[in-house]
């Protein structure tokens, strides 16, 4: 088995939102060619590729360059996508990097290497960021997550999670976004998507609970911010805005948050 780290980015064309998302236009680039370009800047990282199913998408890569792989058109998650690349990769650490994070910030991946790099027994790691108002603490499209005191999740949940009894603090973070970036130690991925879904998975529609339901440790590191997300036409133009601006990263307006589970 190879030590190498693999940043896969899971891309499709349909999208009940924004259909063709990845093509779009930012700056006279696709859109997948900036998550691409951004997520190799990432230290460590050995290699970036796209898996997509669409011919589309896999001309689009190919012409800037990129390197991409072509997946079944039958996969339920991105997870599962990003699994049927695995099987023929030579490394250690696989990241999962959403297709719709045109304004990536590289060091969101450093972020979710280190702890794999650190302990090589951790099956899987992702990143988090402080909440700092309440209308996104309470926002089900919003994915808290809680940890112990060690940086390992105890619970990921679209509720607002901790539950503040007394009334939400005065100062500091009120809890914790869940930041759907993704980092797997190679053979747990394979055994992961082999994995029957749970019923807190099922529940929340969150696809990281069932690591956590069948005893996995899943290490969450905290960053300062989110990337811009481009879930519909209105969030590309924001983000075509804050390139127009120069600012490479932003904090995400309350929009639905990248899980394991989300299409890709």
């Amino acid at each position: 088995m190879g030590s190498g780290v693999v940043v896969v980015i899971p891309a499709r064309y349909e999208s009940t939102r924004f259909p063709g998302k990845p093509l779009a236009d930012l700056h006279g680039q696709p859109m997948i060619q900036h998550v691409y370009e951004r997520a190799r800047r990432a230290r460590g990282i050995d290699r970036v590729l796209v898996a997509t199913d669409d011919e589309r998408i896999r001309a689009a890569v190919a012409a800037f360059g990129g390197d991409v792989v072509m997946t079944a058109a039958t996969h339920h998650s991105g997870t599962d996508r990003i699994a049927e690349v695995a099987r023929g990769l030579d490394a250690d650490v696989v990241i999962n990097v959403q297709g719709d994070l045109p304004l990536l910030d590289p060091q969101l991946v450093d972020a979710a290497v280190v702890p794999l790099r650190a302990d090589g027994g951790l099956p899987m790691s992702t990143i988090k960021t402080a909440i700092h108002t309440r209308d996104e603490l309470a926002n089900p499209n919003v994915v808290k997550v809680v940890t112990d005191r060690d940086g390992y999740a105890l619970y990921f949940s679209r509720s607002p999670l901790p539950h503040h009894r007394d009334g939400l603090p005065a100062g500091g973070a009120l809890g914790y976004k869940h930041i759907g970036l993704y980092g797997y130690r190679r053979e747990f991925l394979l055994s992961f998507a082999r994995l029957a879904p749970t019923r807190l998975e099922q529940a929340e529609q969150l696809e990281q609970l069932r690591a956590l339901e069948w005893g996995f440790r899943i290490k969450v590191a905290e960053v300062a911010a989110a990337s811009i997300e481009v879930d519909t036409p209105a969030d590309l133009e924001r983000a075509r805005a804050t390139v127009a601006a120069g600012s490479a990263s932003a904090e995400p307006d309350e929009r639905p948050a990248t899980s394991a589970g989300r299409r890709g």
